[in-house]
């Protein structure tokens, strides 16, 4: 099984929305993209790189958060076109889980406004396994051939300048009954998640930036001998190692898919992991200038 990794859209559509809606964190958040990212995140960018996934043999595509930048309404349509249109991939082929800018106010993130606009993308082939209710549809497992993809979702609203994420309590028990689930076990658990496991050094970046609650979540996966954990936030190709009791979980980051930056482990691109019952092979495509998606590695930290 071949499965493509995008992260980060951050598509930006702001046509025809009331001054009313920019209050609380959305101000700071508006202020940012004009200042400092407005125009580092491009739509047409995101679009080559869709070309060059469809253009592989590709069996699964996973997207792993942050596909808006203020989560209204006018962006998540602009993602859903995207998704159609542009990957073109059937729900059954395409995996999405939500992001800190996916549940940016209290509002999105009451209404649920992310499943709404997405929920075909998020649904589960266990009974029973349809999510939790202080999270909504989350986690999700979707099962394809001899691979288990189980959907978190890390997204909480945070005060202004704040960008962490929480699985929770809830979610991390049920993520516990899924993983001792037969037919999870016996197939390889590729698990989605838009926070990193690995925490930034310092307390103060943990609390800013990291996973709340990323040490309870090692608990819960240390059942796991092999697996892959998939992660974006970062907007950065990476590959980590988290040790677990028998074996070990694969822990890579995918850069935004939308991103022009001077670092090349940061511009954009995607990943591609081939597995058959074992991570075979990992690798990854960036976006180049002239709009051709090349091969690149994926640095180890």
């Amino acid at each position: 099984m071949r499965i493509a990794h995008l992260s980060d859209l951050h598509l930006l559509a702001l046509d025809g929305v009331p001054p009313r809606r920019f209050v609380g964190k959305r101000v700071t958040g508006w202020l940012n993209l004009r200042l400092r990212r407005g125009d580092k995140h491009k739509l047409a960018v995101a679009q080559h790189v869709a070309r060059a996934v469809r253009a592989h043999d590709i069996d699964h595509v996973v997207v792993t958060g942050d596909v808006s930048n203020l989560s209204l309404e006018t962006e998540f349509e602009v993602v859903k076109s995207f998704l159609e249109h542009d990957i073109g991939f059937e729900p059954e082929r395409l995996s999405l889980v939500p992001g800190n800018h996916d549940a940016y106010t209290r509002g999105a993130y009451k209404s649920r406004r992310f499943e709404h606009f997405f929920g075909a993308y998020i649904t589960s082939d266990l009974p029973g396994a349809t999510g939790v209710p202080e999270v909504g549809r989350f986690p999700y497992v979707r099962l394809r051939g001899d691979v288990a993809i189980i959907g978190l979702s890390t997204a909480v609203p945070s005060p202004p300048l704040v960008a962490s994420g929480k699985l929770g309590k809830a979610q991390r028990m049920a993520l516990h009954s899924l993983l001792a689930h037969r037919e999870v076990r016996r197939r390889f658990p590729v698990v989605l998640q838009h926070h990193p496991w690995h925490n930034p050094p310092g307390a103060r970046h943990r609390l800013l930036e990291g996973l709340l609650d990323a040490e309870e979540e090692a608990e819960v996966l240390k059942v796991i001998d092999r697996g892959l954990l998939l992660h974006g936030h970062k907007h950065r190709r990476i590959h980590r190692v988290i040790p677990t009791e028998r074996g070990h979980i694969d822990a890579i980051g995918s850069t935004s898919a939308s991103l022009i930056d001077e670092d090349l482990d940061r511009m954009a691109g995607f990943n591609v992991y081939e597995i058959d019952r074992d991570l075979l092979n990992v690798s990854a495509f960036r976006y180049e200038p002239s709009g051709a998606l090349v091969a690149t590695n994926v640095p180890r930290a």
